[in-house]
């Protein structure tokens, strides 16, 4: 079972990289917006602050996420967002709807990305916006390489389709928006950390929840996974500080893209 406060750990974890969504999406009142992967919502009550009264939509693949942003947004008493569980990949949008779409983190799982970025183009109107955040290569992020580190030899490969480094190769991911229907591509790169917070042991549950951390410790026997476990911990201690508790170093990429204005537009653009 998995807690409210486990949950909400992700937005605390991300706040740091999350300043520069909010800062790049520029979401204007009135505007319709699209969140993917919207996670616990956080994101997307602060996309209906800002667009009210346009209408926002959130979408998520985890049901207990959608249940918990529901709940949150109810509370805060914000009555123009909408949430719905689905795969943004095949998801049914309404065409030519949004004037935004945004994503913190969560357009790296596509099974087939070059069909969610099209589907996602389809639902945007002409010269809308795209501002994502995205995880650079795995090799300059320290964080979860600290992670594989304390977890050893049982750390199991990326599934496929679960890797959050997929579009950590900047050339490709423009490359990919590019065929989907999106000019004026940018990635800029996000230099911040990831932060834990100051309780180890809150810290530790969290990443013990992780599903790689999972799969790697269900690989072992209970004195090995013992062991692994206090690894991480001593990971997470090393990291520490008592002004910023635990604080693992990390790279992002800030994407930001339109809606292409006609279909001859990339071709124009190649001549």
């Amino acid at each position: 079972m998995v807690s409210a406060s486990s949950l909400d750990f992700y937005d605390a974890e991300l706040r740091a990289h999350h300043e520069h969504l909010r800062a790049a999406h520029r979401i204007a009142p009135g505007e319709a917006v699209l969140d993917i992967g919207c996670g616990t919502g956080l994101t997307t009550r602060e996309a209906a602050r800002a667009a009210a009264p346009g209408l926002v939509l959130g979408v998520d693949v985890s049901a207990r996420m959608v249940e918990r942003a529901r709940l949150l947004t109810t509370a805060a008493r914000i009555d123009n967002v909408d949430y719905e569980l689905g795969d943004v990949q095949v998801h049914r949008f309404a065409p030519a709807h949004f004037d935004v779409v945004i994503s913190r983190f969560g357009t790296m799982f596509f099974a087939d990305p070059a069909a969610a970025f099209a589907n996602v183009a389809s639902a945007m109107r002409p010269g809308a916006r795209l501002v994502l955040l995205v995880w650079q290569p795995y090799h300059v992020n320290h964080w979860v390489q600290a992670i594989d580190a304390a977890l050893g030899d049982a750390a199991p490969p990326a599934a496929p389709g679960a890797d959050p480094f997929s579009l950590g190769d900047a050339t490709a991911t423009a490359g990919l928006l590019d065929t989907a229907g999106f000019d004026d591509i940018h990635l800029e790169d996000v230099h911040e950390p990831v932060l834990y917070g100051h309780d180890l042991d809150a810290a530790l549950a969290v990443i013990q929840g992780f599903e790689s951390t999972r799969a790697a410790l269900a690989r072992l026997n209970p004195d090995q996974a013992a062991q692994t476990v206090a690894r991480l911990r001593d990971m997470l201690a090393a990291h520490y500080s008592e002004e910023d508790g635990v604080r693992l170093d990390s790279r992002s990429w800030l994407v930001t893209a339109r809606r292409r204005l006609r279909p001859s537009a990339m071709a124009h653009r190649r001549s």
